[in-house]
């Protein structure tokens, strides 16, 4: 929690404000029960009504003015907190977006999901309600001592036996509710986890009707859910009775002492009566602090789990200096480069070296798995290398700015992603400030135009999440699109192509062509037929080069090449 307390800065002036209303609406609430034991016992006893309209007025105003530093204190801790959940999601979000993404799958998305929602929410509200309890209850807890101890010292040694029992029931609650409120949030990150997945696997669940099966994983999740909230509510469930038992034994032993005590002349009743308001106001502040107790177990837990992502530091670090900005030519070479995902025992790219120039298309192909998406993921820095290094222009990537070096590569991932919104929009997630006509010529060269304009509203057509509206061609072509009209000088096509139909790829392949005449073209295919095309091919077996050059080369030279030719088209189409 006080880590998180830095985000609070922009509040800290209206924080202060809550502070001070805070302390004056419990200034005001200790005033009351005095004002009242004088209309008692000066005002009623000797019948002095000038007393009493006086001194009643006095309650009045103290009441009113309680009441208003009450509203205005509320209003402006709701503020408060509120801004700062928007703060703290803005961090988190922010700061998700700069991770790299090995960082990102080691969290999780469904777990992501939960930490800038769920979590944050439980901050906020403790927030809240610390902005005006932790504030006011010390206040009425000290000023009700001193009040009750002036009022009738002997009397003030009840509270004595109750201070203990109170302050053990909360320890106890404290210590036992926070490393289970800690596994309720993983517990929920498991649920979100089956949720999401039953969410967008519904169509495969339905075809291989595996309905009865995903229910069940989300049962059990739910039900371990359930049981750990329900352990940790009977937890937190003692604490009131035990509070509220302790408060009114408290007052029954308050009035039947200080009845004696009035009895013997001792105390008077105005006295007895502020006497007990103070108790109230002592043990009030203890059950208020109490309700702090009961969430701030679970606050703090969900502060320690979005204290993890923020304390999460980037891999990829920019260049302290990036120099001086040169026009990009699109050079792009391979030097003995090595990559090993995390945890993996064996590297998925090792030692791969290649050039590729403007003006040429470098395909890249082998068997599943072999690591062609690995690498060219790597141009990007989507993921950092182990040893080697990737240079454009004969700059290394890892001195140049992550903006820049991005600005410089048109990526059409493997699977195509598109967003909620309409087709312009999503294009224009290459280039922000695209025209319409670099829309339209950007659809036109991706062969997308004919698909679109029949689409209601053309180019203003809605997209709905993740282009569940679209084929998977139609989605493919709509990512080509979003990569051309960037007008990068590297273009990178992870087996961008596979949903397309023969006669649809050999018109985006020959558009292509001209559109990237001048750029470095890179495609990723496991067609013989999209390869043999290009200007030089990379063989990959097992995360190495096993072969390099044109078709007909690597037919003589390469076995793994003439195995997947062989496999894919006749002699004919080899010849």
């Amino acid at each position: 929690m006080l880590k998180l307390a830095r985000y609070l800065k922009p509040f800290a002036l209206m924080a202060v404000c809550v502070v001070i209303l805070t302390l004056l609406q419990s200034l005001a609430e200790l005033a009351l029960p005095s004002l009242m034991a004088d209309i008692v016992d000066k005002g009623i006893a000797k019948g002095d009504t000038d007393l009493i309209w006086r001194t009643g007025g006095l309650m009045l105003a103290a009441a009113l003015g309680g009441a208003l530093c009450s509203i205005v204190s509320g209003y402006l801790s709701a503020r408060v907190s509120t801004g700062y959940g928007k703060t703290l999601r803005h961090e988190v979000f922010s700061h998700v977006e700069s991770l790299s993404i090995h960082e990102f799958d080691t969290v999780g998305t469904s777990s992501l999901i939960t930490r800038t929602t769920n979590d944050i929410n439980h901050v906020q509200m403790v927030t809240l309600m610390m902005l005006r309890i932790v504030v006011s209850a010390p206040m009425m807890f000290a000023g009700g001592i001193i009040l009750a101890v002036s009022k009738d010292p002997k009397l003030s040694l009840m509270l004595i036996g109750t201070l203990p029992v109170l302050a053990g029931s909360i320890w106890f609650v404290s210590t036992k509710g926070m490393p289970l409120f800690k596994a309720l949030q993983e517990k929920l990150d498991k649920l979100n986890l089956v949720l999401r997945e039953g969410l967008t696997g519904i169509r495969v669940i339905r075809a291989f009707n595996r309905v009865d099966y995903e229910t069940g994983r989300f049962d059990e999740a739910n039900r371990d859910l359930t049981q750990t909230a329900v352990k940790v509510n009977r937890i937190m469930a003692t604490l009131w009775p035990v509070m509220m038992l302790t408060l009114n034994f408290t007052t029954i032993a308050i009035i039947w002492f200080g009845s004696h005590r009035i009895d013997a002349g001792n105390l008077e009743v105005g006295g007895l009566m502020a006497f007990i308001q103070y108790a109230m106001q002592i043990l009030m502040s203890l059950l208020m602090v109490s309700s702090i107790f009961v969430m701030l177990p679970r606050a703090s837990a969900s502060a320690e789990r979005i204290n993890e992502v923020l304390t999460k530091l980037p891999e990829q670090i920019e260049p302290g200096s990036p120099g001086a900005k040169s026009p990009c030519h699109g050079y792009l070479e391979f030097q003995d480069v090595t990559f090993t995902y995390p945890g993996a025992e064996e590297p998925a790219v090792s030692g791969v070296s290649f050039r590729a120039n403007p003006g040429e298309t470098t395909a890249i192909i082998g068997g599943t798995g072999s690591g062609k998406s690995t690498l060219v993921s790597l141009i990007p820095r989507f993921y950092e290398i182990d040893s080697g290094c990737i240079l454009i222009d004969e700059t290394d990537t890892r001195d140049m700015p992550l903006t820049s070096l991005r600005n410089m590569v048109g990526v059409v991932p493997q699977k195509a992603v598109l967003f909620t919104g309409t087709v312009a929009e999503n294009i224009r997630y290459g280039k922000a400030d695209a025209t319409d006509q670099e829309i339209e010529k950007a659809l036109e060269t991706a062969q997308a135009i004919d698909f679109v304009i029949k689409m209601e509203g053309g180019v203003n057509a809605f997209i709905a999440q993740g282009g569940k509206n679209l084929s998977g061609g139609q989605k493919q072509r709509m990512s080509i699109a979003r990569a051309l009209v960037r007008k990068p000088r590297i273009y990178v096509f992870d087996d961008s192509f596979s949903a397309l139909d023969y006669r649809t790829g050999a018109r985006l392949q020959a558009a292509l062509k001209k559109e990237t005449e001048d750029a470095t073209v890179l495609v990723v295919t496991q067609r013989a037929a999209t390869a043999m095309n290009a200007d030089r091919i990379i063989v990959l077996d097992k995360g190495t080069v096993a072969g390099y050059g044109i078709h007909r080369e690597l037919l003589k030279t390469c076995e793994i090449y003439r195995e997947i030719v062989s496999s894919q088209l006749s002699e004919e189409e080899i010849a």
